[in-house]
């Protein structure tokens, strides 16, 4: 069929658009070479080809028994504690509704994922922001504030954390703490929603085990996604939780109304993973995120002042750089633009005000010239910034 281009709307096609000239350290998207169009091409047409009608009618408002079976056998979790997701945000969504009211308060790192803020803030939650170090949230101090909370009345909903390759500073808290948390979060009836986006991607050793695993049967909330590891475009992700949370999440109306949440592209996703594409892709994926990693590290070496410092991430999309307490990088980022290159300021990933001498840089869509070349322009204006202050 032709299709009539002045009837086309002009509309941009994806989230991301590269602007001329421009170094764009911003966003935390993969390189479309790294995306497995090859192997999600296989999975589509196998599905289309072999077992179409399952896949294109109404899903299972849970998600396609096939995919849950394969989750739970993978993750060694019952079925019963699985439903798939539009993704890591349609599940934080969902789980708001489901467990807050206005004025709630959500415990939250300090830095945090800035999109999540974004969401929580929607059902007009609060945030008391919990202190941490290069191992994580501090766990006593999440012991501490719960006290005080609840002594005042006050509602804590959850507690929100990335603890595997934080978003945006790259730390992973470490297993003492993750036990410790989850023995805590069953002593105070605590809900912990740990979100587990960048947990397949590391680069030297993998993670400690999962917060959920440390005691099962508590108010222990994983989120994982396949936006990261495979493609953000397939907005599909898994949430495991306990039985009952999981039903009342189930029985809600939008899934009521029209089925499992994006059923087609979970039955290519099941099929890719049955075809065994899976494991070879990530291994690729991290060799090449490692090495992206690197080149940045290196370029960061050469061109960057004294007093401008980060730690190496051991996994995940960013680096996170702190400059002296004389930078603001929200004022600095208009002169970095004009010099030719982006990034996120570090005050949009703290809930109570923080990070203005902090910023995140993103490696995973930067091709290795444009990391070098990134760097040494980031360097000038920084460098530039210091000599005015």
């Amino acid at each position: 069929m032709a299709v009539n281009k002045e009837s086309v709307c002009m509309l941009p096609d994806i989230q991301f658009v590269q602007r001329p000239g421009i170094i764009e350290f911003g966003w935390g998207h993969l390189a479309a070479e790294l995306l497995p169009d090859t192997e999600l091409l296989h999975a589509a047409t196998w599905v289309l080809s072999r077992d179409a009608y399952p896949a294109l009618t109404y899903g299972f408002a849970q998600g396609p028994g096939r995919l849950l079976a394969l989750l739970a056998e993978r993750l060694a979790v019952p079925e019963t504690e699985l439903m798939i997701t539009g993704g890591t945000s349609q599940a934080l969504d969902m789980l708001c509704k489901q467990l807050t009211k206005p004025g709630d308060v959500v415990l939250v790192e300090a830095p945090t994922y800035h999109l999540a803020l974004r969401i929580f803030r929607d059902y007009g939650l609060r945030f008391v922001t919990v202190p941490g170090d290069q191992q994580g949230l501090h766990v006593t101090a999440v012991t501490t504030l719960v006290k005080m909370l609840r002594s005042r009345g006050e509602r804590v909903a959850f507690l929100y954390l990335v603890p595997s390759f934080n978003n945006p500073s790259g730390v992973t808290l470490n297993a003492e703490r993750r036990a410790e948390l989850a023995r805590l979060a069953l002593a105070l009836d605590l809900t912990v929603i740990e979100d587990e986006a960048y947990a397949e991607l590391w680069y030297d050793a993998p993670p400690p085990p999962p917060i959920a695993s440390f005691a099962p049967g508590g108010s222990l909330i994983r989120l994982g996604s396949f936006a990261k590891v495979l493609a953000p475009g397939l907005r599909l992700g898994w949430m495991q939780a306990p039985a009952s949370l999981i039903q009342r999440c189930v029985h809600a109306g939008m899934l009521d109304s029209g089925g499992g949440v994006n059923h087609f592209t979970a039955h290519v996703v099941w099929a890719l993973l049955q075809a065994g594409d899976f494991e070879p892709h990530v291994l690729h994926l991290r060799a090449a995120l490692r090495a992206r990693r690197d080149t940045l590290l290196a370029a960061l070496a050469r061109a960057m002042p004294a007093g401008v410092t980060w730690r190496p991430p051991l996994g995940g999309f960013f680096v996170w750089l702190r400059a002296p307490s004389t930078i603001d990088t929200t004022a600095l980022l208009t002169h970095a633009e004009a010099a030719g290159v982006s990034y996120i300021p570090g005050e949009r990933f703290y809930a109570g005000g923080g990070g203005r001498n902090e910023l995140r840089l993103a490696f995973s869509m930067l091709p290795p010239d444009d990391l070098v070349e990134g760097a040494r322009r980031l360097g000038q204006v920084l460098k530039q910034a210091l000599q005015r202050a």
